[in-house]
């Protein structure tokens, strides 16, 4: 199946039924069909060609969603681009993929035309807004500058898509994803690798048309993407918000919209249960599903007691390979610190250094093989190959996570760190997530973060950054006194910092690289 299907099926059968609400604005399926019917007309009018990428620099927005399909009917790629990305490391992902049309919101045109000497590929840009100006041209400038709005004025007799041939293992998006070091790199996602990992989770999720799912992740960020996909898919109504800045209000719209569904990220979460929730009537709400990394043990336990009758959906994944586990709903409450068991249609395995399979409950690398597996790193061999390798049947990939966890004797996996943030003190491995989990059971504590510092002695000693709840007291003797009741000596904190909020990335996760000492 096709990526673009997905909005093809749901507008055919539920075409009057609403897809989007953006900004108290509502849009069907017919509406969204037929605006990204003339887009990708339109696109192939101005010459993309089959394969070509189009960047996608846009806020969670109408455009932005019918965008992406607009694109996919064209037979091109797209690629979301988070709306926050300075333009170094916009000119940067434009110039790595050679994008040969951008999308971009009206007040950015003239940002794109100071710099349109360094994006030699780049021939179209399409401004979204109400502000739009035709640039002036110089003897240079090569772009091709459109307004959003007339294109879909000019292709508004352009009712049905146009006939590109696309199969199911070809390119359908480029995701970029920052690694630990050096230039972010884009992950290669097949319309098989993307429609199956939409499948498994709608299933998982057991999504139906009358799902309203509320979503503040940005398309940009991966599982954000995913709620678009995975809405379209089933005939849900996607309620799109350009952030959790303000939390009471995002509240307040699942109240009014009757929503069903709500993705959030651990730091989400840990705003959340900061707030008195009694005050809202949540009686619709039938979900909460997380991504980004699991959520604390606490985090459930305490959803749990003020929101009992709400369904937590623990999941893992990452961007290479989208979902990878979840945790069955009769799981919840018994293994509140697993991330679940394999994904269907997907196996999961761990390994040690040397990549030989190891027994349960021994730590090592997860292993995924599956038809939700990366193609690969676009135009980067080198760091495919330390993510891929050659599995045990002839021709298959499996991907190394590069994630540590252990397996029990019933397939339930338990995430213990990254491989690469596992501290060496002492002589000693100490898994921050670890020390987190602890860390968050503390009553006063609402989020933490667990780095290591160079050490002449110890090798790494261990910080712990904390932010602590409205009206408690913390002191940093108390914190690593509780620390030593919880853990083994080894992993105990040397230094306690207090903070009135941890720093994130534009994703919502934790930006670790800010609290690393230089």
């Amino acid at each position: 199946m096709l990526l673009q299907s997905l909005l093809e099926n749901s507008a055919r059968e539920y075409p009057d039924k609403v897809a989007l609400i953006v900004d108290q604005q509502r849009y069907t399926y017919q509406e969204l069909e037929l605006q990204s019917n003339r887009l990708a007309q339109a696109l192939l009018q101005r010459g993309l060609q089959r394969g070509d990428r189009v960047a996608i620099h846009l806020e969670n927005s109408l455009e932005a969603a019918v965008a992406v399909f607009a694109v996919l009917k064209a037979g091109g790629v797209f690629v979301m681009v988070n709306p926050t990305t300075k333009i170094d490391k916009l000119s940067y992902v434009l110039n790595n993929c050679r994008a040969t049309a951008l999308i971009i919101p009206d007040k950015k045109q003239n940002l794109i035309l100071e710099h349109a000497a360094l994006l030699p590929h780049l021939k179209t840009v399409i401004a979204t807004g109400s502000r739009y100006d035709q640039p002036e041209s110089t003897e240079w400038q090569l772009l091709r500058f459109e307004s959003w709005d007339q294109l879909q004025n000019e292709y508004a007799n352009q009712l049905t898509p146009p006939a590109i041939k696309t199969i199911s293992i070809d390119l359908a998006a480029l995701v970029y994803t920052s690694g630990s070091t050096g230039n972010p790199k884009g992950v290669m996602l097949t319309h098989l690798n993307m429609t199956s990992a939409a499948r498994s989770i709608t299933t998982y999720l057991m999504n139906e048309p009358s799902d309203i799912i509320l979503n503040v992740l940005p398309l940009s960020f991966d599982y954000g993407l995913y709620q678009l996909l995975m809405a379209i898919r089933v005939g849900a109504t996607l309620v799109l918000e350009k952030s959790f800045t303000y939390p009471h209000a995002v509240l307040q719209k699942i109240i009014d919209e009757q929503v069903t569904g709500f993705p959030l990220v651990p730091t989400m979460s840990a705003i959340l249960l900061k707030m008195d929730l009694s005050k809202y009537d949540f009686s619709r709400l039938r979900y909460i599903t997380n991504t980004g990394a699991a959520l604390p043990t606490e985090h459930i336990l305490t959803f749990r007691k003020r929101l009992p009758h709400v369904q937590i959906f623990s999941m893992y994944g990452l961007t290479e390979c989208k979902r990878v586990s979840y945790l069955p709903l009769d799981q919840v409450d018994i293994r509140t610190g697993s991330v679940g068991i394999a994904m269907p249609d997907s196996e999961v395995f761990i390994v040690d250094d040397a990549g030989h399979r190891l027994p349960a409950e021994q730590t090592g690398e997860l292993v995924v093989r599956g038809a939700n597996v990366m193609l690969g790193y676009w135009e980067a061999p080198e760091r495919t190959a330390e993510r891929l390798k050659p599995g045990e049947l002839p021709g298959e990939m499996f991907l190394y996570t590069g994630d540590l966890f252990r397996m029990d004797k019933e397939g339930y996996l338990y995430f213990v760190g990254r491989r690469d943030d596992i501290i060496k003190s002492r002589g000693e491995k100490v898994s921050p997530k670890e020390v987190e989990n602890v860390l968050f059971a503390h009553p006063a504590i609402s989020e933490a973060a667990i780095v290591g510092d160079p050490d002449p002695v110890l090798g790494q000693s261990i910080r712990a950054i904390v932010t602590v709840m409205p009206e408690q007291e913390l002191t940093e003797k108390e914190v690593i006194a509780y620390c030593r009741k919880h853990l083994e000596d080894f992993m105990v904190p040397q230094k306690v910092e207090f903070r009135e909020e941890l720093p994130k990335s534009p994703n919502g996760k934790v930006d670790k690289k800010q609290l690393v000492l230089p």
